[in-house]
């Protein structure tokens, strides 16, 4: 496993896959090799990692790390690699002159972060086509990721999600070393990029009424003009607090399990681990509306586009705190249906293994890919409407556990006084024109 940082894991969704997928390929009886930057034992949850070093320079540090990798690879020659991040395609000829059969995790829309621009921006578009080509699979985490490579390459993709880790007890009294109480704040956790959209969350939180505090959890390790202003935002109202980059696993549990409300930014991942792990927790989630964020939540939390429309939600779900107990619910029964760690990894080995065999998906040719990449355009599926909403099922077991009928209608308005009636539609104002999600397919190809 190379292009990553490395495990354990304690930066991004990458290093979460690496390290869920990795120890649990060991358990079926493979070899494991990671490829990491910082320290750390020689082995970790039975995968072996090898450290080396890298340029400690944001555009470069990701591929200089990766190409110490893949020369350290191509003396080992492993049966199969795996290689995150599109934007590491241009090593992709070295392993395949050793017929190292490769996949690549192209991730997200790498090239619509806000931390590149220019050349930056053009190098990982031209990435993507030339994993297209020279890659013998793509893994996708979504189905809008693998339909973005299907339109615009004419290519096909493995889609593997993120399992989402289901919180069963964790240690909500832990928020009270923050001054915090359970259920009385609302929470962000995203790094401090543009694309992560935590401005616009602040803005929609200094706009409501909320008496409940704003917590921020996430910092840069490259500071820019961007996290500079944002600070300044954030402290402009001490209601926020903002903690910074938390890598204490069990204290971050306890802040997604008793959080109010969860609030999920991101625009150009795929499945994000950060949106699985509030659903997990059973927290009420409340997104920005793309494709990416729908296809995951469903019909389980609410979606906001403009900073009026998030005070709206955090005003009502304030008032009623009914709210919280059915969807974060719904969220949670969710995640434990469509997002398991354990089929995500039989995923994995059944692509490692057909791999292995020799047996890659068709691939368009350099030619072609390189064309496609300069004669379309930047998103098409991506931002197209997706009008069929996903049913939420929840276990009749789970059911009896509340005074409350459920699944739920999904439409109609919130009292925001008085009791909420137990067989009426439930819904938060504005959010029902924007509550579509996508029609969830088998994309598998393994």
């Amino acid at each position: 496993m190379l292009g990553t940082r490395g495990v354990p894991a304690n930066y991004g969704g990458f290093e979460t896959a690496v390290e869920e997928v990795g120890r649990r390929l060991v358990e079926l009886g493979h070899d494991v090799t990671v490829y990491c930057r910082g320290k750390g034992p020689d082995e970790f949850l039975g995968m072996r990692r090898i450290e080396l070093p890298a340029l400690r320079r944001r555009s470069l540090e990701t591929l200089s790390h990766t190409t110490v990798s893949v020369a350290h690879a191509l003396r080992h020659r492993p049966d199969v690699a795996l290689l995150f991040n599109a934007a590491n395609a241009p090593l992709l000829p070295l392993l395949r002159l050793r017929r190292i059969p490769v996949a690549v995790h192209v991730d997200g829309l790498e090239w619509r972060r806000g931390k590149w621009a220019g050349a930056g921006r053009r190098y990982y578009m031209m990435a993507e086509a030339l994993a297209v080509a020279w890659a013998d699979d793509l893994i996708a985490d979504c189905t809008a990721i693998a339909d973005y490579y299907r339109w615009k390459f004419h290519a096909d993709s493995t889609v593997l999600t993120y399992g989402a880790p289901l919180l069963e007890s964790a240690a909500t009294a832990r928020v009270a070393e923050l001054g915090l109480r359970a259920k009385e704040f609302h929470l962000v956790v995203a790094r401090m990029e543009p694309e992560n959209n935590i401005d616009l969350i602040a803005r929609g939180y200094l706009a409501s009424g909320a008496r409940h505090p704003l917590v921020v959890v996430g910092g840069n390790p490259y500071p820019t003009r961007y996290t500079r202003d944002l600070t300044q935002l954030l402290a402009a109202d001490p209601r926020v607090i903002s903690l910074g980059s938390v890598y204490d696993q069990e204290l971050l549990n306890a802040l997604y399990a008793a959080s109010l409300t969860y609030l999920h930014g991101h625009s150009v991942g795929g499945t994000n681990p950060s949106l699985l792990r509030a659903m997990g927790a059973g927290a009420t989630v409340i997104a920005t509306g793309n494709r990416f964020n729908r296809e995951v939540l469903g019909d389980a939390g609410f979606y906001f586009t403009e900073p009026d429309e998030l005070a709206r939600h955090l005003e009502s779900t304030e008032q009623n705190p009914l709210i919280g107990e059915r969807y974060g619910l719904l969220a949670r029964n969710r995640a434990a249906a469509k997002f398991d760690w354990d089929e995500v990894a039989i995923g994995y080995e059944k692509l490692c293994l057909r791999l292995a065999g020799r047996d890659p998906h068709w691939r368009p040719t350099l030619t072609s890919s390189l064309r496609r990449f300069t004669e379309s355009g930047d998103l098409g599926p991506i931002t197209a409407p997706v009008p069929v909403p996903v049913p939420v099922s929840v276990p009749a077991a789970v059911q009896l556990q509340l005074p409350l009928q459920l699944p739920l209608p999904l439409s109609g308005p919130i009292p925001l006084s008085g009791p909420i009636p137990l067989s009426g539609p439930l819904s938060l104002p504005g959010s029902a024109p924007r509550r579509q999600a996508l029609r969830l397919g088998n994309r598998r190809h393994a």
